[in-house]
This record gives C-alpha cells, structure tokens and sequence, in this order.
C-alpha cells in the first residue's frame, strides 16, 4: 500500500516561519518522521510540497491507482481552493485534511475549509503529530476500502 503525503504552500519555510505557531521542526525533518512511521505501519508513502496549486491538483488527479489514499496539508489553499476541493472529490480517494496548528483557534478566515467536507476527515492542532495521525487514518481507510472492494 503506498500513500500520498502533500504539503501545500509555505511549508517549506517550516523551522523558521512562526515557529510558536508551527513548532520548530523542518520539513525535512518531517518528512522522515513520516516515513519512519509508515515503515512501522509497513506502507509506503512519497512526500511532495509546492506552492503551485495547478501542481497539486495534477498530484491528487493522478494518485488513484499509484496510491491507496491521500494526507493533505493544503496550508493557505485551505481557505481558498474550491479547485483541490473539487478534485478530491472527483477522484475519491480516501483523505485525510492535515494541519500544525488548530486552524479553529486562530483567525476567522483560517477556519474555514474548502477540503473538509470531502474528506474523510481532519486533524488539526497536534504539529507534526498531526500528519502522523492523518497517516495512520489514511491507512486505515484504505485497508478498509480494499476489504471493502475485495
């Protein structure tokens, strides 16, 4: 089984943009502790970030079939692209919206998401723990859609 991990705009800066927001680990860093723990889980994943939201929409599109599920962090895109939202749904892969900080808890326009109700769900709040968890659903989901579908 193998799953898509996106991370949306910005994301690269992680480590030094407003790190009592986002904590102080890189992306890099992220990144590994996400393939260590889906080597716990004994899946695959591949990890890729852009600021390009035409990119993004190219990576979900092309995911059914190369991935059994999809953990996204849309960042900014989150409060602002009906496009990734659409194409969520169009594809219906199982996903899991991921995000550092608890965009419920911050300002007005952050709390709103495009990419929730196409989702399976959203984990948010926990920093880097929260693309943990948002794997360990994305497996989950996917293995139930497979026995489902077997």
């Amino acid at each position: 089984m193998k799953i898509l991990v996106i991370h949306g705009p910005n994301l690269n800066l992680l480590g030094t943009r407003e790190p009592e927001v986002y904590g102080r680990l890189t992306l890099a860093q992220i990144d590994q502790k996400i393939a260590a723990t889906a080597k716990t889980l004994q899946v695959e994943v591949e990890c890729r970030q852009t600021h390009e939201e035409g990119k993004i929409l190219e990576w979900i599109q092309a995911a059914p079939g190369g991935f059994a599920a999809l953990v996204i962090n849309p960042a900014a895109f989150t409060h602002t692209s009906v496009a990734i939202r659409d194409a969520i749904a169009a594809t219906g892969i199982p996903t899991v919206e991921v995000h550092l900080s608890n965009i419920h808890a911050r300002e007005s326009f952050r709390r709103h998401s495009f990419i929730a109700p196409v989702a399976a769900g959203q984990i948010s709040g926990f920093g880097q723990e929260s693309y943990l968890l948002g794997l360990r659903a994305a497996v989950t989901l996917a293995s139930s859609q497979s026995e489902h579908s077997s």
